[in-house]
């Protein structure tokens, strides 16, 4: 697969050279990469080690996460990705999946939320596959965000004030980068947020394994990783700003087919 994986690379990076004459065309060659990365993407053996994770009994409870009710009723974990981040009574909270997978963990497993929150970006982490395993079981199926509960529509509200405001050294903000179309860096296509045929495009491939730093990266270490190059200071893991951020993407890609875990450059 490594082989197959460098062989594409290449590959690819003559065929952008060739056809760097048109930003069309540049699309085209990108597109055809990440087909054939998709026949063998490595987000599947990450999401199967999320599967048994799932499964296994751990903590002082030795409990497995079974139990665990992530919106659609205890255990229930098809459709489950597509439908947060939400409201949960027993929180009273918004939640998005990894601050979920937290509460559980930590309520079912027994396992202290500093010890279940500890390193959830570093490679290989249980966090990544949990994310992967219950994002696989949405495959298909559309993205229905709820906006019932006064405290999901103030998570979007904040989330959109958060997506639009400038600050840092670069006087950046979310809306920079994300709120028009054709913009790129080098070759990487900036998809519009507030598009919703690209904002459903972008945020269904989410979770995803990124092929140029070899793991899969959640939506949390996307949005933290674009903080980090906007040089704000670091996104508080499971914070109400990055949840909001993630409710603001979520309902605006609503009815978008989901297809993650996804691959990318």
């Amino acid at each position: 697969m490594i082989k197959r994986s460098i062989f594409l690379m290449m590959a690819m990076a003559f065929a952008v050279a060739a056809s760097a004459q048109s930003s069309d065309s540049t699309d085209e060659e990108l597109a055809k990469y990440r087909q054939m990365l998709a026949d063998d993407n490595p987000a599947d053996l990450i999401e199967a080690k999320g599967a048994e994770l799932w499964k296994t009994q751990r903590g002082p409870k030795h409990a497995t996460l079974e139990q665990c009710d992530l919106g659609q009723g205890a255990g229930v974990v098809k459709g489950a990705y597509i439908g947060l981040p939400r409201y949960f009574a027993d929180t009273g909270h918004v939640q998005d999946i990894e601050s979920r997978l937290v509460t559980c963990i930590n309520t079912i497993q027994g396992i202290p939320v500093a010890e279940a929150s500890k390193n959830p970006f570093a490679g290989n982490s249980d966090m990544q596959a949990l994310v992967a395993y219950v994002a696989g079981q949405s495959k298909d199926q559309a993205i229905a965000v709820p906006m019932t509960h006064p405290q999901e529509k103030q998570a979007y509200e904040f989330g959109k004030q958060l997506f639009y405001y400038r600050a840092g050294p670069y006087d950046f903000s979310c809306a920079t980068c994300h709120s028009q179309s054709g913009k790129r860096i080098r070759l990487q296509k900036l998809v519009n947020l507030t598009d919703p045929k690209e904002s459903q495009a972008s945020y269904g491939s989410w979770p995803a394994y990124r092929y140029s730093q070899g793991e899969l990266r959640t939506l949390q270490h996307r949005i933290w990783d674009c903080m980090r190059q906007q040089r704000f200071p670091d996104l508080q893991y499971n914070s109400d700003a990055a949840i909001a951020l993630t409710m603001f993407m979520a309902k605006n890609a609503e009815g978008g087919v989901y297809h993650a875990p996804g691959i990318k450059r």
